[in-house]
C-alpha cells in the first residue's frame, strides 16, 4: 500500500502561519484510531520568539463542549439521567419558563413555554437559551450581558439563578440557537454526581485517560507553557493578514488562577497530546469511556426536520445537523470535501478544531490561538488538506 504523504498538508498549514493568518498551528491526524501524523509550527509567543511545542497549552473555549457532553452521557449510561428528563428535575429554578413573543420589544413581552427544557434540548442547543455573544443589538444579547450571565466570578449554581430570571428566546425544541446550554449541563452533572464539575471531569475523564494538562486553569508551574492569544487585524474580514496580541480575552487574568465558574461550554485549557488521548477514547480500539451505542447516538443527527445549525446574520448551514453535543454533517457543501458526510465535529472561539468521521475512520485536531478564529477560512483549508492527505477527497 502507498504510504500517506503529508507534505502538502504540512505546507498548507505552514502557509497559514507564514501569511500571518494564525500565530501557530499544532495538528494531529488519526486513521482507524491510530495517530498517523502530527505537525507543529509557528510561535506560542510571537513577540518573544518562543517557538510552539507540542506541550504548549491552549484555551479550548467551545471545544470544551465535547468533554461536557461525554460527562452527561456517562451519567445517562448509568441510568442517573434520561434524555427526556426536564431540567427542573435537577435545577428547579429553570422550570416554568416564559418565552419572548415574536417581535417582542421588552423582556416583559412573554408567554408561557409550551413545555419544559429537557436534557436532549440542552445537548442539541434547542432549549431556547441564548449566549449574549453572537447577536449584538438584539434584546437577548443586551439582557444576557446586563445580567452578567457569563461573569467568571459566578459559580455554576449562581449562574443558574441568573438564567432563571431571563425569558427563553423560543419554545424548547422549536429552533436551533447556540447557547449557554452546555454550562447548564455542567451544573446538572454537579447536582447528579454530588461533586464539583471540575472534580467529576478529573476523576472520570482526565485521570483515567492521562490528560495531565487539561483543567479549568493553568497552575504557576505550567504558565510558561500557556500560548499567547491573538486576534486578526480586522474582525469583519478574516482573510486579511495580520495578527495583534489579545491577552485580555476573554477577560484579564483568565486561566491564571482557579475559577468560580467551571464552564462546561468553554472553560478548559488543554494540549495537543491530551486532546489526542480524548479523541482516541471516542474511536474504535481506544481506551473507551463510553459504550459504542452511546457514541453512535452521539454521532447521529438529533434535530427535528427543518432545523439545522444557524448562527445570527449568517446563512443556514443546511448540511449541518446536531448530535448529542456536536455538529453532524448530513450532506455535502462547496466548502468541504465530498467525503465529509457523517462527520461530527466542533471548535472553539480561539481557533481550536476537532472532527471525527466514523463512516471512513478518520479524525483531525487543530490547535491555535486566534480569537474569533473558529469558522475562518483556515478551518476549511485544514479539513480539505487533511482529508486529501488521509486518502479522501
Amino acid at each position: 500500500m502507498t504510504q500517506p504523504n503529508f507534505s502538502a498538508f504540512h505546507a498548507a498549514m505552514q502557509a497559514q502561519v507564514d501569511q500571518e493568518f494564525l500565530p501557530c498551528v499544532s495538528t494531529a491526524l488519526l486513521k482507524n484510531g491510530q495517530l498517523v501524523d502530527t505537525f507543529c509550527t509557528g510561535f506560542a509567543d510571537r513577540e518573544a520568539g518562543i517557538a510552539l511545542r507540542e506541550d504548549h497549552i491552549f484555551r479550548m473555549f467551545s471545544s470544551t463542549k465535547l468533554v461536557t457532553s461525554c460527562a452527561v452521557i456517562m451519567l445517562v449510561e448509568e441510568g442517573r439521567i434520561r434524555w427526556d428528563d426536564p431540567v427542573e428535575a435537577f435545577i428547579p429554578e429553570l422550570g416554568s419558563r416564559s418565552v419572548l413573543k415574536p417581535g417582542a420589544r421588552s423582556l416583559d413581552d412573554v408567554e408561557p413555554a409550551n413545555g419544559p427544557i429537557t436534557i436532549r434540548h440542552l445537548m442539541t442547543h434547542t432549549s431556547g437559551l441564548s449566549y449574549g455573544i453572537f447577536d449584538p443589538g438584539t434584546l437577548m444579547f443586551s439582557a444576557y450581558n446586563q445580567a452578567g450571565v457569563m461573569h467568571p466570578g459566578k459559580n455554576l449554581a449562581e449562574m443558574m439563578k441568573v438564567l432563571s430570571q431571563l425569558p427563553l428566546s423560543f419554545h424548547p425544541g422549536t429552533q436551533w440557537e447556540y447557547s449557554v446550554a452546555t454550562d447548564v449541563l455542567g451544573r446538572v452533572v454537579e447536582v447528579v454526581s454530588g461533586e464539583s464539575f471540575g472534580a467529576f471531569l478529573a476523576r472520570r475523564i482526565f485521570q483515567p485517560l492521562g490528560m495531565h494538562d487539561t483543567d479549568f486553569w493553568v497552575p504557576p508551574a505550567k504558565q510558561d507553557r500557556l500560548c499567547k492569544m491573538y486576534v486578526g487585524v480586522d474582525l469583519l474580514d478574516p482573510r486579511k493578514p495580520g495578527l495583534l496580541p489579545a491577552e485580555n480575552k476573554p477577560h484579564p487574568g483568565a486561566y491564571l488562577q482557579p475559577v468560580q465558574r467551571e464552564s462546561g461550554g468553554g472553560g478548559l485549557v488543554s494540549t495537543l497530546g491530551d486532546t489526542i488521548k480524548f479523541i482516541q477514547s471516542l474511536l474504535p480500539g481506544g481506551p473507551a469511556l463510553l459504550k459504542p451505542e452511546s457514541i453512535a447516538q452521539m454521532c447521529s443527527n438529533q434535530l427535528p426536520p427543518g432545523l439545522c445549525v444557524q448562527f445570527p446574520n449568517l446563512p443556514r448551514l443546511e448540511s449541518k445537523g446536531f448530535g448529542l453535543g456536536s455538529s453532524v454533517t448530513t450532506g455535502t457543501s462547496p466548502l468541504e470535501p465530498q467525503a465529509v458526510v457523517g462527520e461530527v465535529g466542533w471548535g472553539g472561539l480561539a481557533g481550536t478544531i476537532w472532527w471525527i468521521n466514523p463512516r471512513i475512520g478518520i479524525a483531525g485536531i487543530l490547535m491555535t490561538q486566534r480569537y474569533f478564529g473558529f469558522g475562518n477560512p483556515y478551518s476549511f483549508e485544514f479539513k480539505r488538506q487533511a482529508y486529501q492527505a488521509l486518502g479522501f477527497d
